[in-house]
């Protein structure tokens, strides 16, 4: 059955490939039909999860699209978008214009076996997929454990949403700087994770899953979140309406679609991640209209379920409303942003994540990533107690890290003023001082 199943995989992507060959994907990049975007318009043969394959392209490459039109219906894909810098200016670099037309156009790896977008072999790291309860100080003891089994931390991504939290990541041996391979001590790894992630309760919902395999980050957290039920309204993580995205789902009986609408607060990604819900809920989009009005967002899509039907039932409207509603908020981190740069060393984020333990401090979504030696880590934070960082934690944390540039930006209330009690001593003074200089960004995030 499986030589079977594999057999007709094989045939589904050589068709598919033919048809690409007969019809290849067309990109044309205008800069000049609209004044304050960039206009990118891509055709193509048309296949499921491919707006997600475009739209991820775009994203990766820090673009902001500002509108979009996409219409798929029948076998051809046509797709519109107005993108931007992150400053809200015009594309006009030629290295990032030659970069989008390779990777949109006839010689990209833009193909049929993308059904697993940016799934490959790597043998430079192992991946390390985790999900259990959120609870302060979590990142602290994952990243402890990973430091006494002599791991080094060289990418990572962090979501915390609803009470669930997930993390990719990637990792080395200390010693070798290479992937980990020796089967029992990938088993220590698993097994001890799991035990952090379980906590006191033993909960049965801890995962951790060791692999060499390299995925889509971003895109694989939404599933595991999803997976994990993190879409659930539950418990005091439950926004109010105020905070709520508005979404709402209709069938439009006459064309037999679903139509979603959705308006939010608008985010570098927002695109990225709706479509991204709507695919792996196994959901087509036949069209779709995309834009920002200010700050906001509105986004309409057009859909029907895989298996050519709309939406049937009360209940499956109320599951595509929470998940999207999910997928909105995971990335949304209000609160303090701080911001590490340094030369990377083994440990380092295991020490970092306990001075924020330690100061009451508890990360609410993080991104560490290292390249050419450095270490940049991005973290967003808030106080256990749910209330504005205290200035003295701030203080504190400059007196441990050393020569540091602080910064806060946003409202006053965001942080508390320092009072005139004697300043907070930390037990890891000098913890940096062996290091090389630490540049330490603490700004206000809105996203």
């Amino acid at each position: 059955m499986e030589m079977n199943m594999s057999f007709s995989h094989d045939m589904d992507d050589e068709y598919e490939k033919l048809i690409r060959r007969m019809n290849p994907p067309r990109v044309v990049i205008d800069n000049e039909a609209c004044k304050n975007a960039t206009v990118i318009s891509v055709d193509s043969a048309n296949k499921h999860g491919i707006l997600l394959e475009v739209v991820q392209i775009l994203t990766d490459i820090n673009l902001i699209i500002t509108k979009a039109y996409i219409s798929s219906d029948g076998n051809w894909f046509m797709d519109v978008f107005n993108v931007t810098d992150h400053d809200g200016n015009k594309i006009l670099d030629e290295g990032i214009l030659d970069y989008i037309r390779k990777s949109l156009g006839p010689e990209s790896c833009f193909t049929p076996s993308m059904r697993s977008v940016g799934v490959k072999q790597s043998m430079d790291h192992t991946a390390i997929e985790l999900t259990g309860s959120d609870r302060p100080g979590l990142l602290s003891e994952v990243s402890a454990v990973l430091k006494h089994l002599k791991c080094n931390v060289v990418n990572a991504e962090v979501w915390t949403h609803n009470t669930r939290a997930a993390a990719v990541m990637q990792v080395t041996d200390e010693e070798t700087e290479t992937a980990i391979t020796d089967p029992e001590r990938l088993s220590r790894i698993k097994t001890l994770l799991c035990n952090v992630l379980k906590g006191s309760n033993k909960s049965s919902l801890a995962k951790t899953v060791v692999s060499h395999s390299v995925t889509h980050t971003d895109r694989r957290l939404h599933q595991m979140m999803f997976a994990d039920r993190d879409y659930e309204r539950i418990g005091e993580d439950v926004l109010d309406d105020r905070q709520r995205p508005n979404v709402d789902v209709v069938n439009w009986y006459d064309k037999d679609y679903s139509v979603v609408t959705i308006r939010c607060k608008d985010r570098p990604k927002l695109l990225f991640d709706t479509v991204c819900t709507l695919t792996d809920m196994d959901y087509v989009v036949f069209h779709a209209n995309i834009d920002t009005l200010g700050p906001d967002s509105y986004q309409e899509y057009y859909i029907r379920h895989i298996d050519g039907s709309p939406v049937k039932s009360d209940a499956e409207r109320e599951r595509v409303t929470q998940c999207l509603e999910a997928a909105i908020a995971r990335r949304v981190s209000e609160g303090l942003k701080l911001e590490l740069c340094t030369t990377d060393r083994v440990g380092l984020l295991s020490d970092v994540t306990r001075i924020f333990r330690e100061s009451s401090l508890t990360v609410t979504r993080a991104e560490v990533t290292t390249k050419a030696g450095k270490a940049v880590n991005t973290f967003y934070v808030r106080d256990t107690s749910g209330y504005p960082v205290d200035a003295k934690t701030i203080d504190s944390i400059r007196q441990v890290i050393g020569q540091t540039i602080l910064k806060v930006k946003g409202n006053p209330e965001d942080i508390k003023p320092v009072s005139q009690e004697s300043p907070t001593r930390f037990l890891f003074g000098g913890l940096f001082k062996s290091s090389s200089f630490v540049n330490f960004s603490l700004v206000r995030s809105y996203s």
